[in-house]
C-alpha cells in the first residue's frame, strides 16, 4: 500500500466468503463512498461461480474507485493482504434449519439460533474448525494483517482465531449496539423535542458479550440519559414503540418492538443493547420464549429459515439483474463502522466504537482472555480496548453464565470433545430439558448436520 496526500491507495483486501450476497454488497457499497481509500479486494468463497458473480457486480460499480478479483484457493487471496475479512456461512440453510427448527420439537424456540441456545452452540460446532484453518492460513500469508470478522457465533468464532494464532490482530464487528443509540436518539426528538442526533453523538460505556451487550452509561452531550430513558422504557414497556417504520420494511419475522429491552433495563437499570431477538435468547426461556404466542406479546419475531432462503433466492435474482445490467447497483451506505475502523486503522482518523475481542482486563470481573465486549479505540495500526469499571452486580450472573459456557464451549471445540460441547448445550438457559431428553435432541442436531463434524469423535 502506498500514501499519498492523505489516501492510502494499492490496499489489498481478502474477503473470504467471497460469494455473499450481503455483507459483500453492503462492503462494495460503503467502499465505493471512502474516496481516500482503494485498492483490490480478492474473493474467495467455496462457492466460486457466486465469488465470480461478486467480482462482476463490484467492478460494475462506476463510483467505485476497487477493482475486485474472484480467487479459487485461499492461499491466493490471502497472500500479502493488508485486511481480511471474514463473513461466511457455516453450512446451508438446510443445517441452519435444523439447528432453529428441530428444538421446537421439545418445546424450544429460538428467535435466531446463530449466536446461543441448542442452535448456537450447534453452528459453533461447524463453524470453529473452519475458522481454526483461516486462522493458520492467515498466519502463513499474511500474519500482520486486520482481520474482522462478521460471522457468528461471533465471541467464539473470534475466540478460536485468537486461541489458533495468537499473535493475530483480529476483531469481531457487530452492528447491534448502534440500533440501540438510535433508539436513544429518537427517545431524545420524543421527550425533550431534540431532532437530528446521530446516533454517533450518543456516548455510552458498553459491556458484555456480543448479542447480550449493555449500556452502563449514556449521554448526550453532558446530559444523563438514563433517567430520561426509565420514562421512556416506562410509557412504552406495553405496547412497545416501533422506531424502523420510518426508515424501513419490517415484517413479522424480524418484528421487534423493544419490549424486552425494556423489561430488562426496569428489571435490572442497566441498557440492554442488542436488538430484541438476540437479548432474548440469553435469558431463561420462560422470560420471553416459552411458546410463539408469548413472542408476539413481547413484540418480536422467530425468524423461520424459510425466510431467510426466499431472501436468499431473491438476492440471487438480483445478482442476475446486477450482473446483466438490468439493475444498477445503488450505492447505499450501510451504517456499519467495518470501512471507518479500516481508515482509522489506516491512520486516516480516530474512531471510539464497540469492538469484540479478548479481555486483557478491560472488563475485570470477567475471565482474561475470554471475548467480551466493549469500546474500543481505533489509531494509527493501533486497537485498545477502553476499560470499563466491570460488570454490575444486578447483570452479572447473566453475562459471567453465557461468558463461562462460551469458553468451555471453545475448549470442547479444540478438543474435539463432543460430550463437553453437550455440557453448553445442556447448561443453555434455553435448553431447559431433562438430561435425557436434551441428550437425545442434541444427537438428533448432530446427526443432521453431521457431514460437517468428522473431526470429531462421534459415537453412533
Amino acid at each position: 500500500m502506498n500514501y499519498i496526500d492523505n489516501r492510502v491507495e494499492n490496499l489489498k483486501f481478502a474477503y473470504i466468503g467471497g460469494g455473499s450476497r450481503n455483507w459483500a454488497w453492503g462492503l462494495m457499497s460503503d467502499l465505493a463512498v471512502a474516496k481516500d481509500i482503494c485498492g483490490t479486494i480478492y474473493l474467495y468463497d467455496i462457492d466460486f461461480e457466486a465469488a465470480k458473480h461478486n467480482e462482476q457486480i463490484g467492478n460494475g460499480i462506476e463510483e467505485s474507485d476497487w477493482k475486485y478479483v474472484a480467487v479459487k484457493t485461499i492461499d491466493e487471496a490471502l497472500d500479502g493482504a493488508d485486511f481480511v475479512i471474514i463473513s461466511i456461512l457455516p453450512g446451508t440453510f438446510d443445517d441452519m434449519e435444523s439447528d432453529v427448527h428441530l428444538p421446537e420439537q421439545y418445546g424450544i424456540y429460538q428467535s435466531v439460533g446463530d449466536t446461543t441456545g441448542p442452535g448456537g452452540v450447534v453452528r459453533a460446532l461447524r463453524t470453529l474448525p473452519m475458522f481454526e484453518t483461516i486462522a493458520k492460513e492467515i498466519e502463513k500469508h499474511c500474519p500482520d494483517s486486520w482481520v474482522i470478522n462478521y460471522t457468528n457465533p461471533m465471541t467464539v468464532c473470534t475466540d478460536v482465531l485468537y486461541r489458533t494464532f495468537p499473535k493475530i490482530k483480529a476483531f469481531g464487528c457487530c452492528h447491534e449496539v448502534f440500533g440501540t443509540q438510535t433508539l436513544l436518539a429518537k427517545m431524545l426528538d420524543e421527550k425533550l423535542g431534540i431532532k437530528g442526533v446521530k446516533r454517533e453523538e450518543i456516548r455510552s460505556d458498553v459491556i458484555g458479550v456480543n448479542h447480550f451487550t449493555w449500556l452502563t452509561s449514556a449521554q448526550y452531550n453532558n446530559m444523563d440519559l438514563f433517567p430520561i430513558y426509565r420514562e421512556f422504557a416506562e410509557e412504552h414497556r406495553e405496547n412497545g414503540y416501533d422506531y424502523m417504520l420510518d426508515i424501513e420494511h419490517i415484517n413479522n419475522a424480524w418484528r421487534h418492538l423493544e419490549k424486552v429491552k425494556f423489561d430488562l433495563f426496569l428489571r435490572y437499570g442497566y441498557i440492554a443493547a442488542a436488538g430484541d431477538r438476540h437479548l432474548a435468547e440469553f435469558c431463561p426461556g420462560s422470560w420471553y420464549l416459552d411458546n410463539p404466542d408469548q413472542v408476539w406479546d413481547w413484540g418480536f419475531g422467530l425468524t423461520p429459515v424459510s425466510w431467510r432462503k426466499d431472501d436468499l433466492k431473491s438476492r440471487l435474482e438480483r445478482a442476475e439483474r446486477l450482473i446483466s445490467g438490468e439493475e444498477k447497483f445503488k450505492i447505499s451506505p450501510t451504517g456499519e463502522e467495518g470501512v471507518n475502523q479500516i481508515r482509522a486503522l489506516l491512520g486516516l482518523k480516530d474512531l471510539v466504537t464497540n469492538v469484540n475481542i479478548p479481555n486483557v482486563g478491560q472488563v475485570p470481573n470477567l475471565p482474561l482472555g475470554a471475548v467480551v465486549e466493549t469500546n474500543a479505540t481505533f489509531r494509527a495500526n493501533s486497537l485498545k480496548p477502553v476499560f470499563a469499571d466491570g460488570v454490575p452486580k444486578e447483570i452479572y450472573p447473566l453475562i459471567s453464565r453465557i461468558s463461562g459456557g462460551q469458553q468451555l464451549l471453545v475448549d470442547a471445540i479444540v478438543e474435539r470433545d463432543i460430550d463437553k460441547a453437550f455440557l453448553v448445550f445442556a447448561n443453555d438457559p434455553l435448553t431447559r430439558l431433562p438430561l435425557n431428553k436434551a441428550r437425545e435432541l442434541f444427537d438428533r442436531m448432530i446427526a443432521n448436520t453431521s457431514k460437517y463434524l468428522g473431526m470429531y469423535n462421534i459415537k453412533k
